[in-house]
């Protein structure tokens, strides 16, 4: 964000969480004054500044906010911000509404009583995640993973969490197999090896997974190679073959039908249309 009064914004609709929806993602370099409302949303929004500072207002109470902290507009709430004068914000944001958003929200502290994030510490990865959510934002499932780190996040880095909130321990199992999964994918590994590295049987976790995300561990194993494989379709002149190894696919054949299926084209057509050469 290198120029005043830019904002970038991908909308999204992502509804197959049963946990959260993710409507848009983007992020604005304010020009000094800048205000935005009176308004409600009829969704949240979470807003995380980067630099500078201003003020929001919500339901008539004034909340001064600057850089490294965040602020939420629930949904259904009066809200009016206005960047500082002398010292303009910049944030990313993020639209994330849904049926346990408010509870995850409030486990970090966030609630429409309290609306600012203070941070112990550096939270500066928040703006990382947001600015990932943007750049990954036609792969829902990816997407997924990265808002639950970015409630995660927002949980163990505010001063303001609130034990006492409970969320859901099945979480905790979805976030150990995706962290198993990045970590293992490039294993011949299956839904039967994550389920026994969280310490589950297949079917317990194929039904927590799915509640959480919208979609089967399978699935997300799947895309999440077809991601890495097509990076390194882009970034490297390895083969075919070997990209197919190094993805977890025990043969190019495989690995080329899965990836044509995911993204409507050959792993050599795909590196054609992307610049690199074989």
């Amino acid at each position: 964000m290198n120029e005043t009064g830019v904002d970038k914004v991908k909308f999204v609709d992502m509804t197959s969480s049963n946990d959260f929806y993710l409507f848009e993602v983007g992020c604005y370099k304010c020009e000094p004054s800048y205000s935005y409302g009176p308004i409600i949303r009829t969704r949240t929004i979470f807003h995380y500044v980067i630099s500078g500072k201003g003020y929001l207002i919500l339901d008539g109470k004034r909340f001064d906010i600057h850089a490294n902290q965040g602020f939420l507009i629930p949904a259904k709430s009066m809200a009016f911000y206005e960047a500082d004068k002398d010292d303009p914000w910049s944030y990313a944001w993020i639209h994330v509404d849904g049926p346990r958003s408010t509870e995850l929200f409030a486990s970090a502290g966030i609630t429409a009583e309290n609306p600012v994030f203070t941070p112990d510490g550096d939270a500066s990865e928040i703006e990382v995640f947001i600015s990932d959510i943007y750049d990954n934002s036609d792969k829902e499932c990816y997407c997924y993973s990265k808002v639950y780190e970015f409630f995660n996040c927002l949980n163990t880095k505010s001063i303001n969490k609130q034990p006492e909130v409970e969320i859901d321990p099945r979480l905790n199992y979805v976030k150990s197999a995706i962290r198993y999964i990045q970590l293992k994918y490039s294993e011949p590994i299956n839904v039967e090896d994550i389920a026994r590295a969280c310490g589950l049987n297949r079917s317990y976790l194929t039904r927590v997974f799915k509640h959480a995300t919208g979609y089967t561990p399978q699935l997300y194993l799947a895309t999440y190679r077809i991601k890495k494989a097509s990076e390194l379709l882009c970034n490297t002149s390895e083969s075919i073959n070997n990209i197919a190894i190094m993805v977890g696919y025990c043969d190019a054949f495989t690995f080329s039908k899965a990836f044509k299926r995911y993204k409507d084209m050959s792993p050599s057509e795909y590196r054609k249309q992307h610049g690199v050469s074989q």
